[in-house]
This record gives structure tokens, C-alpha cells and sequence, in this order.
């Protein structure tokens, strides 16, 4: 099957019709990363001549400086060139998930229709990075799966309707993992279904570095000087939060910007990071990547869910076999709050959370 990917390209028009570069976006990205306009350039292939072309061109388009540069210093982004970049930070973040459910189902469709075409394997998942490794595995072995990103919710009613043949969902352990099974018996219950662990990954506050509002538990979020941002009212994650807030008598305590949401654990980590609220809730790999101090609240395990007799399908088994393998493993622990240990285990869904 063939890989289709879709990436979001975005810019700004002025009143003269004039639009800026996307080009130039990416460049003060890599600027962001590299530290100088020439390490960034070598980056993304661009002569150095070309870059200050792309930069001179935006100061013109904005007319103000987008770069500081000082000898045997590098290069220092302009305010206005920080809030571009981490536009573009939060644009990808918020739509990546989208554009690579929206790719695979191109893809499966052209494979349908293909003279070699064929049933891929479809798999409906909460997004997460460990099961994003799984799929990019899989593809790589020329496994034909066809993937799409959802809310928990979504993924275990779309198993239960037959809509998919297996789904990826999240399950707390500890507290809050009776009123997590209690939700999903909705849609998952029955002798024929099997948990198959991926990971073990850790959830909590996401907050800006060095913690400057003194943020410490789920408490803090109700100060008056604390803007929070949530994930959407269906996520795994929000249903997750609210439990934790009901458990520890916080759930009718007002917190600023619990109404207001990103689509993904790293958007939310973007939106907090380019300083529009002070804390989030989500995973730390994104966290650690946008440079945020993390504050592990929730372990919990991610997991597919199929019937039995899906076990014997070929995707699925490539599936164990992937997550079986130590260089998969050894990837997936490399994910800053990711655990690997049992990725592979399968168990009949009645059994697999008896003990926890």
C-alpha cells in the first residue's frame, strides 16, 4: 500500500495581495532549533544567501526585525518571529493526528482500486505516540493498515459497530480505573474480546518551565491567577481529569479555561508553552519536547482492543510480532514517561485489568 503524507502549509497575505513565504516560516523554525541562520539553512538545504533573502523579505512584509544576530552568538528570534514560529508549532500539533487519519484513508482507497489492492487492517485509536510507533513499523514492513485517530470513545463504539478490527484506547491504573472500565463497558464487553498492552505512559500537569506560577496539584488549577487549557469534553484525558478532580472534591471548583480545549496532548503542551495558559494536562513526551516542566499525576496503560478471532488475522499478527521485538521496545522506552516492559502481552479483556 502505498504511504501518502500530508503536512499543513499555512501564510500571511497583506493588504497589497502580497503573501509571505512558507519558506520563511520553516526557516525561523529550524532557526528555533539550530541557534543560527546558517546552521539552519545547511538544515533545510537552503544556501545562506537564500535564507537572508527569505528573512530581509519577511522584515519587509511585517516591517520590523524578525532576527537578532551577533557575532559568535548565533541567532535570536524577534518576538514577532517567536509568536510566528509557535503558531506554526500549535497548527501542526493540532492538525498532524488529523491529516494522518485523512492520509491513510487515501491511501486505503487507492490501494482498493489498485490492480494489487486489498482489506487493510483497520485500526481506530486515541492518539499517542506509542501506538504512532506501532503504525510507522508497520508500514515500513509493508503491513497494509488503514489508521484512524479518535477519542478513546469513538475507537471502542467503532470496534463494537464493526468499523474496525482493532481499537487503541487508554486505561488509568490505580483510583480511576473502575469508573475507566465502568465508561468503556458502553462498548466493550464480551468473552470474545483481547487486551493487547502497548505501553505503560504517565499523565499530568503540563506547566511553563521552572514552574513560575507554582503550580504542584489539581488544587492549584482552581487559583484565580491560573489559566488552565483542557482537552476536548470526549477525550480519554478529559474524562480522565474530571475523575481525578471528583476524587480529590475539586469537581465543582471553578478553574479558569477548563471550558477551552486543544485536539492533542502536544497542542496543548504548545498552547502552554508559547505562554497563552499556565498549566495543561497530558502526557510528558510532549511536555519534554516543547521544554515544559512535567508533574506525573496518572500511570495508565495503553492498550488494543480486538475479538478473539481477529488474533489469527496477518496484520494482527505482525502486530504481536512488532511489539514483541526489543528494537521496538527499546524505541518505545525511549519516549520520555513511556514503559515497554509488557508491550505484546494479550489477555481476555475480563482478565486483563483484574489485577491492578
Amino acid at each position: 500500500m502505498k504511504k501518502i503524507t500530508i503536512k499543513p502549509v499555512w501564510t500571511i497575505q497583506g493588504a497589497d495581495g502580497v503573501a509571505l513565504s512558507p519558506r520563511l516560516i520553516e526557516l525561523l523554525s529550524a532557526v528555533h532549533q539550530e541557534g543560527s541562520l546558517l546552521a539552519a539553512c545547511q538544515r533545510l538545504g537552503l544556501s545562506y544567501r537564500h535564507g537572508w533573502d527569505l528573512v530581509r523579505a519577511g522584515e519587509a512584509h511585517f516591517n520590523t526585525t524578525l532576527l537578532h544576530m551577533e557575532r559568535g552568538k548565533g541567532s535570536t528570534l524577534s518576538p514577532l518571529a517567536e509568536k510566528l514560529v509557535w503558531a506554526d508549532h500549535r497548527i501542526l500539533a493540532r492538525l498532524q493526528p488529523i491529516l494522518d487519519s485523512i492520509a491513510s484513508e487515501l491511501a486505503t482507497e487507492i490501494a482498493r482500486v489498485s490492480p494489487t489492492g486489498g482489506q487493510a487492517f483497520r485500526i481506530h485509536a486515541s492518539y499517542g505516540f506509542s501506538i504512532e510507533k506501532l503504525v510507522e513499523s508497520l508500514m515500513a514492513e509493508g503491513v497494509p493498515i488503514e489508521r484512524r485517530y479518535a477519542t478513546s470513545t469513538a475507537a471502542a463504539a467503532a470496534l463494537r459497530d464493526g468499523a474496525c478490527d482493532a481499537c487503541g484506547i487508554h486505561i488509568p491504573i490505580g483510583s480511576q480505573q473502575p469508573r475507566a472500565l465502568a465508561h468503556y463497558a458502553q462498548w466493550l464487553d464480551g468473552e470474545d474480546l483481547r487486551v493487547i498492552d502497548i505501553a505503560t505512559r504517565r499523565q499530568g500537569l503540563m506547566v511553563a518551565p521552572g514552574n513560575p506560577r507554582k503550580i504542584y496539584d489539581l488544587q492549584d488549577l482552581t487559583r484565580a491567577d491560573v489559566k488552565f487549557i483542557n482537552r476536548p469534553a470526549d477525550s480519554g484525558t478529559r474524562f480522565l481529569l474530571e475523575g481525578l478532580l471528583r476524587e480529590k472534591g475539586l469537581a465543582d471548583r471553578p478553574i479558569q479555561g477548563f471550558e477551552q480545549s486543544e485536539a492533542t496532548h502536544a497542542s496543548v503542551a504548545a498552547y502552554v508553552a508559547s505562554g497563552l495558559a499556565d498549566a495543561g494536562f497530558g502526557l510528558e513526551r510532549p511536555a519534554r519536547y516543547f521544554q515544559l516542566d512535567f508533574i506525573p499525576m496518572v500511570n495508565e496503560r495503553y492498550v488494543l482492543v480486538c475479538r478473539a478471532a481477529t488474533l489469527d488475522h496477518p496484520a494482527m499478527q505482525a502486530v504481536k510480532r512488532t511489539l514483541a521485538d526489543p528494537d521496538f521496545k527499546r524505541t518505545v522506552d525511549a519516549l520520555p514517561g513511556y514503559d515497554a516492559a509488557h508491550s505484546g502481552r494479550v489477555t481476555p479483556w475480563r482478565e486483563a485489568f483484574a489485577s491492578a
